[in-house]
Parts: structure tokens; sequence; C-alpha cells
């Protein structure tokens, strides 16, 4: 028998904020080698890089949350591969703290360590994306999304999901041109991903639209 979303969608919430809270005790915080006699501001200064791949980690995983909370109101069924791809793409999830703190710290490294690291950052977040969209397709295709819900705007949501692991490679394609400016493309897509598209929840007081 399927079940509802309640435990999954608790058990997902609860990663994705332990991912958070890891992710900000990995970069938000200073050298070993640092001194309590150390000037503050050089300290700040020397750490820029650590606090970039926070602020641009944190809303990669955050939009990473809002997507599934969006797209998990439309889930009402649940099966055993649904199960293992949304724990697959949690998994990814989890890898993201540490992969960004792998990228902070040698931005300022060789080329091949600044290219092998952000490999390795868009190998989690890419791989996250992918998973997502296999859920959200296996639920399309087995039946477990509403019955209420407007065939034009699940292909809509389909649609907009699968420009986001694309929208990836062309950011980590950017790290052969510039590190920083990669992880600034990052926040960018995030950024566009913020703007209310289809599947969204709909501003207080309105009805959603029937196609998005």
């Amino acid at each position: 028998m399927s079940r509802n979303t309640v435990r999954v969608e608790a058990f997902s919430d609860a990663v994705i904020a332990v991912a958070l809270t890891l992710m900000a005790v990995e970069l938000l915080q200073f050298t070993p080698d640092g001194t309590a006699d150390t000037d503050l501001v050089a300290r700040l200064k020397e750490e820029w890089r650590a606090f970039l791949a926070y602020v641009i980690t944190f809303a990669i995983v955050g939009q990473i949350w809002l997507a599934h909370h969006n797209s998990w109101r439309y889930v009402v069924r649940i099966d055993q591969m649904m199960l293992v791809l949304n724990l697959v793409m949690l998994m990814f999830v989890a890898a993201i703290p540490f992969t960004a703190n792998q990228l902070s710290d040698h931005l300022r490294g060789s080329d091949a360590d600044q290219r092998l690291s952000a490999a390795i950052y868009v190998g989690a977040v890419l791989g996250e994306a992918l998973f997502f969209n296999l859920g959200w397709w296996w639920a399309r295709w087995r039946g477990l999304l509403s019955p209420d819900l407007d065939p034009r705007l699940a292909a809509s949501v389909s649609r907009r999901y699968l420009i986001r692991p694309l929208l990836y490679l062309i950011a980590f394609a950017i790290v052969f041109i510039n590190p920083i400016l990669s992880l600034l493309a990052y926040l960018l897509l995030v950024a566009i991903y913020l703007i209310r598209g289809p599947g969204d929840l709909p501003p207080a007081g309105r009805a959603e639209d029937e196609c998005g």
C-alpha cells in the first residue's frame, strides 16, 4: 500500500536543516592558525572566500528546500521508488557542505585544485538536481500526484525543473574562465529561480493559476 507524504517531508526538512547548520560550522570559522590578538578586519579579509561560498551555497540549499516544499504540495502518495529517489537526492544535499568547504579552501590554490574542487562541488549540486527531477518525473508517471493537478501545470513545472541541472553545468563551465565568476553564476541562477514560476506558491489571498 502507498502512504501519504508527511513523514517523507518531515525527514527531508530535517536533512536540509542539518545541511544548512553544518555549512555554517564548516565555512563560518577562522583558520586554526589564527591568534586572538590578530587584527579582526585582516582576518575577515583573509576568509572572504569562505564567506562568499557560505552565502552562495546557503542560497542554493535554500532554493532546494523551496523547490522541494513547492513540488511536494502536489504529491499525495508515495511508493518505494519515490522514497529511494528522494533519499538519494538528500544524500547529495548532505554532501554540499563538505564540497563547499573544499571549494572555498582551494579557490586560492593552483588551477588544477580550483577545477577539481569546482568539479566536486558541481557534482553534489548537479546530483541533487538530477535526482530531484527523477523524483518528480516518477511521481508524474506513477500517478502519485494530486488528481486535481492540471496536466498543463505539471508539464510547465517539469520543464522548469529540468532547466536547473543545465544551468549548473553552465556555471561549472565558467570555472575555467574564473572560479569566482563561477560562484557568482550559481548565485545568479538561484536568483532566477526565486522569481515565482510554475508550481510555486501563489501570493497570499490569490488562487493558483491553472497552468502556472
